[in-house]
């Protein structure tokens, strides 16, 4: 039996002294099942770096090529403005979007640990279809199946580290996803770096996308379904010994399986979660899963990861110290989550994504004037030197800002906040929201950046101000409330409690 850590009382509702504990199985479990985040990470870096390397847009898109090298001497924010080309990107949401509601029903029927290994599987493929693409038929196809891998894993993934650890340390094993996420998009900017001078570097850097995804669903052979998913299948003996693994004990898991057998009753009394979710009792968790995703992909952050490089090579910059760029963006990432992770849970959620916002909000402000003052109303001017630095640092300072509270903050809430019957469908709307929003940014980002120029981030900035006064208003903190319990949360509410049945 693995050796328990004891850290201390739990902030919770009901004093579960399950609550405090951490468990070398429970660790070791979580850390394999947030490796996950790896594979998404990891695309997400190498999609921007891949787009500026000219032996891929010369063998693919030769017309984005093209235009890039005489965009030069017009408006740098149109070098790379090409449909063609960002479906290249925004591919991978559109197949993210269908693969949500598939992934929910397999959630719920065959574990939450099936569908990371099918999600990790089907990515492995997708990766190798796109290294060894000789057109853009195979590249798209190779886009769509990896898009699929991750619908399945970025649903699978929060739902079973938020089951699986205890109330005290949710947050922090929660955003553990997130951190793999930025150990991807670091890893993937580093080998664009790397292989950018080589005619096949586009190959290297698009199939290595299969080892975070070998590396995710080797792991999750090893470790247990969790408790929730099995009680909800049928499988009490096997829910009792999986808690009595991931807790340490034998002696303080009655209580707790009782609570999971009870809401999974509840669940099964649900025979419609798509309409259950609905119905005016889970009007809050409906609106948050809706909500939360939107306003996290309208700070502007998925398509900063995605075109650093492309936006730093618009306004002048190389494409080696666009990449640069990219590099230093996502260690600032990567670090602003160890931070998330170590203040979660101590400070709460909504200090963090208060804080955050007004930190975005000023720096896209900022980048907005800058580059203004830099490239000109028309964005002919190449960036004068010395600017570019001015840029990163404000980019820098505005990705540590999502990296603290948006970034992990937008996985973590929707995946603990609804009660078992409809959990499964509440994180397949939350997915499908992002992925949707994520294609719409993607896609047509490169034509409003052209259009927008540098007004562009002063648009992002606007949307940052709307979604940080809705944290304000609407959002309860949620932090060390057992998941069986959240329901009191929202009763609690000035505003939701005339929704779930009134305060206590």
């Amino acid at each position: 039996m693995a050796v328990a850590l004891e850290i201390g009382d739990a902030n919770n509702l009901d004093g579960n002294n399950n609550s405090g504990k951490i468990t070398l199985s429970v660790l070791i479990t979580c850390i394999v099942a947030a490796s996950g985040g790896l594979i998404f990470g990891y695309d997400i870096g190498i999609s921007g770096g891949v787009t500026t390397m000219p032996s891929f847009l010369e063998k693919f898109f030769p017309s984005v090529a093209k235009q890039a090298a005489e965009a030069k001497n017009t408006n740098m924010y149109c070098m790379y403005d090409s449909h063609a080309l960002t479906l290249f990107t925004s591919s991978l949401y559109i197949a993210g979007l269908v693969a949500s509601p598939v992934a929910s029903r397999l959630i719920a029927t065959t574990g939450r640990k099936n569908v990371m290994l099918l999600g990790g599987c089907i990515f492995f493929a997708g990766a190798a279809m796109n290294g060894l693409a000789a057109n853009v038929a195979m590249l798209i196809l190779g886009r769509f199946m990896l898009g699929f891998g991750v619908g399945f894993n970025n649903q699978a993934t929060p739902v079973y580290l938020s089951e699986v650890a205890p109330p005290k340390w949710r947050g922090a094993f929660s955003t553990g996803f997130q951190f793999f996420n930025g150990i991807g998009v670091l890893s993937a900017n580093c080998i664009n770096f790397f292989v950018a001078k080589h005619s096949w570097g586009w190959r290297l850097s698009l199939g290595l996308a299969a080892v975070p995804a070998a590396i995710m669903t080797i792991g999750a052979f090893y470790i247990l379904d969790t408790p929730s998913s099995l009680v909800e299948r049928g499988k009490l003996v096997e829910a009792r010994q999986s808690l009595i693994k991931i807790r340490g004990n034998k002696s303080n898991v009655d209580d707790e399986l009782t609570d999971l057998v009870n809401s999974s009753e509840l669940a099964k009394a649900a025979h419609e979660p798509l309409k259950t979710i609905f119905e005016r009792r889970n009007r809050p968790h409906l609106v948050m899963a809706i909500a939360i995703p939107f306003f996290q992909q309208f700070t502007g952050i998925g398509v900063v990861a995605f075109y650093t490089p492309v936006v730093f090579s618009s306004v002048g910059s190389g494409q080696h110290s666009a990449l640069t760029a990219a590099i230093v963006l996502g260690a600032v990432n990567l670090g602003s989550i160890l931070v998330s992770t170590v203040v979660v849970d101590r400070y709460g959620r909504r200090l963090l994504f208060i804080i955050g916002g007004i930190q975005m909000f000023i720096c896209q402000v900022a980048l907005s004037i800058l580059l203004y003052i830099a490239t000109g109303a028309a964005g002919t001017e190449k960036i004068p030197k010395g600017y570019d630095l001015l840029l990163l640092v404000f980019m820098c300072i505005y990705a540590a800002g999502f990296g603290w509270s948006w970034n992990p903050l937008t996985v973590l809430i929707p995946s603990e906040i609804f009660p078992m019957r409809i959990r499964a469908t509440g994180v397949s709307i939350n997915i499908a929201v992002a992925f949707s929003a994520t294609f719409v940014l993607s896609q047509f980002f490169l034509t409003m950046l052209c259009h927008l120029k540098y007004s562009l981030f002063l648009f992002y900035g606007c949307w940052i101000a709307v979604m940080t006064v809705f944290v304000v208003v609407f959002l309860p903190e949620t932090r060390g409330i057992p998941l069986e319990k959240m329901d009191e949360v929202w009763m609690k509410h000035w505003y939701w409690r005339r929704f779930v049945g009134g305060q206590l």
